[in-house]
């Protein structure tokens, strides 16, 4: 009899609007918690201002059942408006920020230099004993940058965590700004010219 084969586990990207208000991020936090479900990367951020929403984007491992069960625990939760797994979704967008500093002298600086300039690492922050290096890029890249610069010097590392969107031109979660809610208020220049006349 063979034993049973174990089911694979995948990281999952999830996009998850919700209200923003205080508390949310907390009870987001909680299931995952209270379950025992990992988060590899949480980001968030007010992303509309006139209906007062957050979007916050979830990386998080498990097999289909556990993915399934996260999301469907998410959606339950009262602040939360929509859920989406990007990952299942289709091709999809990540991104990271990271800053990077290293601290080395004499040829470990000039390769520093040239390491930076091949992944498009930007300098913003430099004594005569260190850098501070700005990086965007996928999850990959950014680990690759930093195992190289690693090898050049004692470091520090601070990652934003990944923010992700779809590809193409489908919005799946639409925002209004407050600029918009305004506008809409707003007659326009040829209502107030009949007005006048």
């Amino acid at each position: 009899m063979n034993a049973a084969t174990p089911i694979a586990e995948a990281t999952h990207t999830l996009a998850v609007l919700v209200d923003d208000e205080p508390g949310v991020l907390a009870r987001v936090i909680g299931l995952f918690s209270g379950r025992g479900y990992n988060i590899e990367s949480l980001t968030v951020s007010s992303v509309d201002t006139a209906k007062h929403l957050s979007r916050i984007t979830i990386v998080t491992t498990g097999t289909p059942q556990i993915i399934a069960q996260i999301k469907a625990q998410l959606g339950r939760l009262v602040p939360v408006h929509a859920v989406h797994d990007l990952t299942l979704e289709g091709p999809h967008l990540e991104r990271e920020l990271a800053l990077i500093k290293i601290r080395n002298v004499g040829e470990q600086r000039i390769e520093a230099l040239r390491i930076a300039d091949m992944f498009r690492a930007r300098a913003i922050d430099s004594t005569l004993e260190s850098f501070v290096f700005e990086l965007t890029g996928g999850p990959s890249k950014i680990t690759a940058f930093v195992e190289l610069m690693s090898a050049l010097g004692a470091i520090e590392v601070s990652r934003t965590g990944v923010v992700a969107i779809a590809r193409g031109s489908n919005l799946d979660m639409p925002v209004f700004s407050t600029l918009e809610k305004n506008r809409e208020k707003k007659p326009s220049a040829g209502k107030k010219a009949s007005k006048k006349a």
